[in-house]
């Protein structure tokens, strides 16, 4: 089959049509994207590597969410924002992996250090909080650890408390200002 260039204005169109299930034209408009998608990519990259495979996370994005189109939009647009979240991804990814690359032993030696003092600080900070806790009625502790510390949502809490939604915010509340009222007076001895 020859390769087809689908014109700009007709991509709607033939979006359409893939959507209704028209291989042909599905085919022949991915074709003609490709080197649109590459424009587009390159513009935030120069990793050629990199490019490719943005591009192929961009043709499979397409495939996956392509019943979303709204033929009656202009195609470029969305095609863009899909093309520059899937950069910025890629972008993303790889940056974490550079961060996770194997130090030198002394930058690794370094890291450790700064490791064990940030966890002796959480240590710390732990048991100061431990303290404030300690300081509120049972009910309340539990709920400001059940609601803020282990993010359970309002109505779990509530329902885990035998008490109404609204008791939950009112004894949170009341928690809240103590804490509040105990962290003033610490931070003035």
């Amino acid at each position: 089959m020859d390769k087809v260039i689908v014109p700009r204005e007709a991509w709607p169109t033939y979006m359409a049509r893939a959507q209704a299930g028209d291989r042909q034209a599905y085919t022949q408009l991915l074709q003609t994207l490709v080197p649109v998608i590459r424009a587009i990519v390159r513009k935030q990259m120069d990793d050629e590597t990199l490019i490719e495979d943005v591009i192929q996370d961009v043709l499979l994005t397409l495939h996956r969410i392509r019943h979303t189109y709204d033929p009656a939009c202009p195609f470029l647009p969305w095609l863009m924002a899909i093309a520059q979240a899937r950069a910025i991804d890629a972008l993303r990814r790889r940056g974490r992996r550079e961060r996770r690359e194997v130090m030198d032993d002394d930058s690794l030696l370094r890291a450790e250090d700064r490791s064990l003092a940030l966890r002796a600080e959480q240590l710390d900070a732990g048991e100061e909080l431990s303290g404030f806790l300690n300081q509120l009625p049972a009910r309340q502790r539990q709920l400001v650890e059940h609601v803020h510390l282990q993010e359970m949502s309002l109505a779990e809490a509530a329902l885990r408390h035998n008490l109404t939604v609204s008791a939950v915010k009112s004894l949170l509340h009341r928690a809240l200002n103590h804490l509040r009222r105990s962290g003033a007076q610490h931070g003035r001895s």
